[in-house]
């Protein structure tokens, strides 16, 4: 069922500029088609069926200042009085209410990381209260959580599960924990953050298969892994303990659900859907990409390398690597290349056919792998489509799917992250050194 779009009005000032600025027929007819309501699911308007392209009109500090604002304003009416939020149960999504839904620590992780990326903090905001309860909220279950447990909490059966994988709870609170250590905030404890930090990393590296896949994948159970790729190297990146022979592990999972040569994608732990395995390939491939190119930079200053010389295995050996590293960082480097343009068609933007979850999530990762690996197209495709996330926020300031993850909490938080990416760019790029 197509979903009716809320087109963000833009202020008088602005929307007279735009006109002012026409000086043909033809050319005010395409500006009022653009200010034109939309349709379609999240990726179909995004960067799907209809172009992005001309939507970043939309994106000005004020449109972002107050879809945030708003969104920001409905997490905070949302929250549970333990502190946590709740995405629902598998078995009723249908369930809409915030209130009426049990908290799990994976929507809580991500409601908690949308307060961090806006700039609340645990001293200042109007949301520190909230920042701080949803925190103890997850300190607590993990402290809590059974040793011989291959999870962090009890909570089973949620939207999350069922369709990223079983252990998506301990990925997402890694994500935020990591995050929250390298803020330094005043006020958090942060050897009790490390711990906690700990717990979830050794949930996350015991649930690691040998092929480097999560197990008790869901729907989208490649999203899962994709994250569990993120939630190490973030750990990694604030000096967590982490079993790098895991790490290469996942990341090689990821890579390989990608043919650079062919295009092929790996669709069997995606429900069938190119744009959730290829998304992973982007971001398992990344941090590995961004050195490849920083080495052969490096090679070509100190007279190593000719200068128009281009990454390959052949270079990286010339630029000091041992065969077999120079071999899989030029793989890593063809994966990335090859996955983001792939990652960016129209036929796999599309993505399952409406919104949901999963589909926030695929944007989000794609996004932050290109920050991750300091890419320079990650700035002009975030201005055209953080214009048409604008559009489809509903007019209580939430998002929400239409299919499988369908809770407006979770997408809500996922679609703050995309908007205010832009805050965290030095933690992502910390992650890619």
């Amino acid at each position: 069922m197509k979903t009716k779009i809320l087109l963000v009005v833009l202020p008088l000032v602005a929307l007279g500029a735009i006109i002012s600025l026409v000086d043909s027929n033809d050319r005010y007819t395409e500006t009022a088609r653009l200010l034109e309501p939309i349709e379609g699911c999240v990726f179909m308007t995004v960067m799907g069926e209809q172009s992005s392209t001309n939507f970043r009109v939309y994106k000005s500090d004020e449109n972002i200042s107050l879809s945030v604002r708003d969104g920001l304003k409905w997490l905070a009416e949302a929250q549970l009085p333990n502190g946590g939020y709740g995405a629902g149960s598998h078995s009723a999504q249908h369930e809409r209410n915030p209130h009426a839904v049990k908290a799990d620590p994976a929507t809580t992780a991500m409601v908690a990381q949308a307060f961090l990326r806006s700039g609340t903090t645990l001293n200042s905001g109007p949301y520190s209260g909230h920042l701080k309860r949803a925190i103890h909220y997850l300190l607590e279950t993990v402290e809590h959580s059974k040793g011989n447990s291959p999870f962090i909490t009890e909570v089973r059966g949620t939207q999350i599960q069922s369709k990223l994988g079983e252990n998506i709870d301990a990925v997402l609170t890694a994500q935020l924990l990591s995050n929250l250590l390298d803020r330094k905030l005043a006020g958090v404890d942060n050897k009790r953050v490390a711990r906690a930090l700990d717990i979830c990393v050794s949930k996350i590296e015991a649930a690691t298969d040998a092929s480097g896949r999560q197990t008790g994948a869901g729907w989208a159970g490649v999203l899962q892994s994709g994250l569990a790729t993120s939630a190490l190297e973030s750990a990694q990146a604030v000096g967590a303990s982490v079993n790098e022979e895991v790490v290469i592990r996942s990341k090689n999972y990821q890579k390989s659900n990608y043919d650079e040569e062919t295009g092929d994608v790996k669709t069997d732990d995606g429900a069938g859907v190119m744009l959730y395995a290829v998304s992973g390939s982007v971001r398992g491939s990344a941090r590995d990409a961004r050195k490849a190119a920083a080495a052969i930079e490096k090679a070509k200053k100190a007279g190593l390398l000719d200068k128009d010389a281009g990454v390959s295995a052949d270079n990286l050996r010339k630029a000091g690597y041992a065969e077999s590293e120079a071999t899989g960082y030029a793989t890593s480097y063809n994966v990335y290349q090859a996955a983001k343009k792939t990652a960016q068609q129209e036929d796999v933007l599309n993505g399952f056919g409406n919104n949901g979850g999963e589909e926030f999530l695929s944007f989000l990762q794609t996004g932050e792998s290109l920050i991750v690996n300091k890419d320079e197209e990650w700035k002009s495709w975030y201005d055209d489509m953080s214009g048409r996330i604008l559009k489809i926020q509903n007019p209580d300031g939430s998002w929400n799917g239409h299919h499988c993850i369908t809770s407006p909490v979770f997408c809500t938080a996922t679609s703050l992250l995309l908007l205010t990416v832009e805050n965290d760019i030095d933690f992502l790029s910390k992650i890619g050194e």
